[in-house]
């Protein structure tokens, strides 16, 4: 599983995965592009990077933070065309995409919708005992959106 927290600034990516055991990160980066540069090419980057971790790791899924617009539409705008970009190279991998609001990531992670980004780090530590969790807060990120899917996916398997 691709776990995805998007940003144009900062894109974090986590591979997580489960087996019998404790859930664990495999792989993980978060991809930062230069504010100077025009927004296009930081997007064009971000796809690659997205690409590269799908041709290298083949996971069997990708879930991705959705976008909550709030007070600052500048950077939400931001966050919704590197969604879009995601999206896009998901979709031409044939990936299937699971889409989670903040708060039920963070539901799923501390049991808190407010918590912050050292909250949901020391939680996916501590609580769930995964492995391997990032110190990138982007990509730390990621690995909660990845393991919020894999909750939610184990929960339709056992309701199915």
């Amino acid at each position: 599983m691709l776990g995805v927290d998007p940003g144009i600034a900062a894109t974090g990516l986590a591979l997580v995965g489960s087996g019998r055991g404790p859930a664990r990160v495999a792989w993980a980066t978060t991809v930062r592009t230069r504010a100077d540069q025009q927004e296009a090419l930081r997007l064009m980057e971000v796809a690659a990077a997205v690409r590269r971790a799908l041709q290298e790791h083949r996971p069997d899924a990708l879930a991705i933070e959705r976008l909550l617009w709030g007070r600052n539409t500048g950077s939400a705008m931001g966050v919704a065309r590197a969604s879009g970009a995601v999206l896009l190279v998901a979709a031409e991998a044939g990936i299937p995409v699971h889409e989670y609001a903040p708060l039920e990531v963070k539901m799923a992670i501390t049991g808190d919708g407010n918590a912050g980004k050292q909250q949901v780090r020391r939680s996916l530590e501590r609580l769930h005992r995964v492995a391997g969790v990032p110190r990138q807060a982007d990509a730390a990120d990621a690995a909660a959106v990845g393991l919020c899917h894999l909750h939610q996916a184990k929960l339709a398997e056992a309701v199915s």
